[in-house]
């Protein structure tokens, strides 16, 4: 059967698409331009005239990917409800054990991210993303009276950090903790951060 004609458009997509599939499956180190294009039964040249690079199509791959996990945790935090319950939800999905497909795919972008100028730049200016929608949120509910955080920013930051540090154990060794436990240590994290009475030692709230 011939192969649709696709736009401009529609066939960068169709690579990025590839390109996020071969990388999870061999890694950023051993993916070539050359499994892309078997994978789509399409030419080198055609993703070199795409992407020019292959470096180029990596970072253009990894923002992707990474830029469907923005879009939901946007909308998570966008929600007509408190700022607490919007945190502890785009927490909950933020942490390893919830939804968010997208944790091998950014350790391999970290990794990568020593040796690749532009994936570096790419996976930086995300990461950016990521702090800032949480930090404007608890900004909100400091500013609504919800919780004391202080400093909003590096909330953000040391909760992210936090939860990045979690993903990178979970994926590499899958099974040394349960959801439960994750889910747990998440939900205490965020408290901390915002500044709110945490459990005592005996399980309940302090005043």
């Amino acid at each position: 059967m011939a192969r649709v004609r696709l736009n401009v458009a529609e066939r960068r997509e169709e690579l990025l698409r590839a390109a996020v599939a071969q990388i999870e499956a061999r890694g950023v180190a051993a993916v070539r331009i050359a499994d892309v294009a078997s994978a789509l039964g399409v030419s080198n040249a055609l993703v070199l005239y795409h992407f020019s690079t292959k470096e180029k199509l990596v970072a253009a791959a990894f923002a992707y990917a990474a830029e469907s996990d923005l879009a939901h945790l946007r909308a998570l935090l966008g929600r007509r409800t408190t700022a607490l319950r919007r945190l502890r939800s785009a927490v909950r999905w933020y942490a390893p054990t919830g939804q968010a497909k997208g944790w091998r795919l950014w350790i391999e972008g970290w990794s990568a991210s020593l040796r690749e100028p532009a994936l570096r730049e790419v996976a930086g200016a995300l990461d950016q993303q990521w702090k800032a929608a949480l930090a404007d949120v608890i900004a909100e509910g400091a500013a609504a009276g919800e919780f004391p955080c202080q400093d909003p920013a590096a909330a953000a930051w040391r909760l992210t950090a936090f939860l990045d540090g979690l993903a990178v154990q979970m994926t590499s060794y899958a099974g040394s903790l349960s959801r439960a436990s994750m889910l747990e240590w998440a939900d205490a994290a965020l408290v901390r951060e915002l500044g709110l009475p945490g459990p005592d030692p005996d399980g309940q709230r302090s005043s």
